[in-house]
């Protein structure tokens, strides 16, 4: 049970999504830190019904809790479409590449074969056992 928990852990696919997971973590803090501190006054420059608040406005003056936040959304957006580029041109795109020159490399190993030759082989060697048998 342990050596199957062991292979399992030692499979290039776990160790490969463990250090993705990690290493996206700390790009999203990176990018959310550039988006929330440079971007996102830039967008709330734009302005709306309140400048203080940002790009957006209220759906009813009175009420704070009814305020849509635009440059909140096109934060968001800003912010997923460049940690999605930094996982794709990083990590997608090299593994990809690598994976394509092991493939160039490896020589194709013998093909299995088909059922019909399998059927004609065991075919002979009923008969050899047949003529050896008479004899």
């Amino acid at each position: 049970m342990l050596k199957g928990f062991k292979d399992f852990l030692m499979r290039g696919n776990v160790v490969e999504l463990a250090v993705a997971v990690v290493i996206g973590a700390a790009f999203t803090a990176i990018v959310t830190a550039f988006t929330t501190g440079l971007i996102k006054p830039l967008i709330n420059a734009i302005g709306g019904s309140d400048a203080a608040q940002g790009l957006g406005f209220y759906i009813f003056a009175e009420n704070k809790g009814t305020f849509l936040d635009f440059g909140s959304v096109i934060n968001a957006a800003i912010n997923f479409v460049i940690v999605a580029a930094i996982v794709y041109f990083l990590f997608v795109l090299p593994v990809k590449h690598l994976q394509e020159r092991r493939k160039r490399g490896q020589e194709p190993g013998p093909s299995e074969p088909t059922d019909v030759e399998l059927l004609k082989e065991i075919r002979d060697l009923l008969r050899e056992q047949v003529t050896k048998s008479d004899v």
